[in-house]
Formats: structure tokens, sequence, C-alpha cells
């Protein structure tokens, strides 16, 4: 009677030891079967999520975008302001322009071209005529009428 239990037992060990392991076999093969399946549903719902992430990213790039393009329009209003004050207080103090001592420099330059070109017309006939000797009969003439007065 004890062998015949111990007989049992171990048939039942080896009944339930066959099970684990089949169940184990079955529990891959569904693994694998849903394995598949799962990881393709997990591919699919990633690219859906990828796709709409993407989508987010454009609009904020388009929203980044017109942030950027109001912020350097009011920049450059404030730039433009920002001129006018300095240019107002400037003139206020009495202090010329950029544009203003350009114009007079210019001014200068062609002063003193005119004048070099005037001094170089003064110069030239000097050069060109020697200084001349009254004539003789011109010197005698004056004597002439000295001596008739």
């Amino acid at each position: 009677m004890v062998k015949k239990k111990v007989k049992k037992i171990q048939d039942d060990i080896s009944t339930s030891a066959r099970q684990i392991w089949l169940a184990g076999l079955g529990a891959l093969a569904t693994g694998q079967e849903t394995g598949n399946k799962v990881f393709k549903d997990l591919v699919k719902k990633g690219a859906a999520i990828e796709d709409a992430g993407k989508e987010q990213i454009e609009k904020a790039k388009g929203t980044v975008s017109g942030v950027t393009v109001m912020a350097e329009s009011y920049w450059e209003t404030f730039e433009k302001k920002l001129d006018e004050k300095m240019t107002a207080a400037i003139h206020k103090l009495g202090v010329p322009t950029k544009s203003e001592i350009e114009t007079l420099t210019k001014k200068v330059e062609d002063l003193t071209k005119t004048i070099e070109t005037l001094q170089k017309k003064q110069a030239a006939p000097a050069r060109r005529a020697p200084a001349r000797k009254p004539a003789a009969s011109a010197t005698r003439k004056t004597t002439a009428t000295a001596k008739k007065a």
C-alpha cells in the first residue's frame, strides 16, 4: 500500500511536471503570437504619437516664428523711438549730427580746393611776366615834359 501511494505520488508529480512543461510551452507560443501582435500594435501607437508630436512641434515652431517677428518689430520700433529721443536731446545741447558734420566737411573741402585754384591762378601770371623796366624813350619823354613845366 505504501508502494502504491509512492507510485501514485510519483505519477502525480510526473503528470504535474509535464502539465507545467506544456503550459510553459503554450505560454511561449502564445507569447510569440501575441508578442508579435503586441509589438506591431506598439509600433503603430508609437508612430501615431510621433506624428502627433511632430505636428505639435511644427505648431510650436510657427508660434515661435510669429513671436520672433513680433519681438523684432517691437524692437525696431523701440530703436527708432530711442534714436529720435537721443537725436532730440543732442540737438537741444547744440551738438551737430553726423550728417551735418559731413556736410560741413564737404563744404570745407570744396572751399579749400577753390582757394588752392585761385592761388595757383594768381601765382601763374607773376611767374610768366618778368618785371618791366621803363623804356628809355618813355623816360626821356617824362623828363622832357617835366622840363617844359
